[in-house]
């Protein structure tokens, strides 16, 4: 139990050290192409999630997001002890994440971010992305569980381009860059409906894949 917190901390605060410091570097880079810094934290998210996914998976299961592991419980495949466990450590990994990546690129520890995301468009957009996100991740235990690192870093990195909100996805995620005034930011205060719609995209997942896949939750 206690290595596969660990994981979970790990893992989220690595997932955020990609996230928001391949945001920072992208930024000053770029020279103002948008569209550039995007790709390039894209990418640069896309394969931090193959790495730590494959070295985490058989330790923790490779979580490194709340609604996950809340959707196991859901399923009836997780205690709700451990789940609480994993959800801390995924909260807590991920705030220390974006401090450690403060540090590392010379900026104040800690930050409140000013970047807006709120609107019709981007909650529609939080509900798909974790729905997909959550399609994938169940859908391939079910088919092909080997695939499962691939097929997550591949749809991230794919979702930051074809969501309006660039796919947060991840609770975990979400409050962690609320502490970060820098490219990956958001508004402390939008944080809380982002949350709710990816949590509407993982009850919609979880009816998606037990109608396509067959699958049976116990619970």
């Amino acid at each position: 139990m206690k290595n596969a917190v660990l994981a979970e901390f790990l893992g989220t605060g690595f997932l955020l050290v990609s996230v928001v410091g391949s945001g920072i570097m992208a930024e000053t880079l770029a020279g103002g192409n948008i569209a550039l810094a995007l790709l390039a934290n894209a990418i640069a998210t896309g394969c931090m999630l193959y790495c730590i996914i494959t070295l985490f998976g058989a330790v923790s299961g490779a979580h490194f997001n709340p609604i996950v592991s809340l959707a196991f419980v859901l399923r009836g495949e997780m205690p709700i002890t451990r789940a609480c466990a994993f959800i801390s450590a995924q909260i807590f990994g991920a705030i220390t994440g974006v401090i450690l990546t403060h540090a590392m690129f010379d900026q104040s520890l800690f930050q409140l971010s000013q970047t807006p995301r709120s609107g019709g468009p981007l909650w529609v957009s939080e509900i798909f992305a974790s729905f997909g996100l959550l399609l994938i991740v169940f859908g391939g235990l079910a088919q092909n569980s080997k695939a499962i690192a691939t097929m997550v870093a591949l749809y991230i990195t794919g979702a930051y381009w074809f969501t309006a909100s660039t796919s947060f996805a991840n609770p975990a995620v979400s409050i962690a860059r609320a502490l970060s005034d820098t490219f990956a930011g958001i508004d402390p205060a939008h944080v809380p409906m982002f949350i709710l719609c990816q949590l509407i995209g993982m009850a919609l997942a979880l009816w998606a894949v037990r109608a396509v896949f067959n699958t049976e939750t116990s619970g």
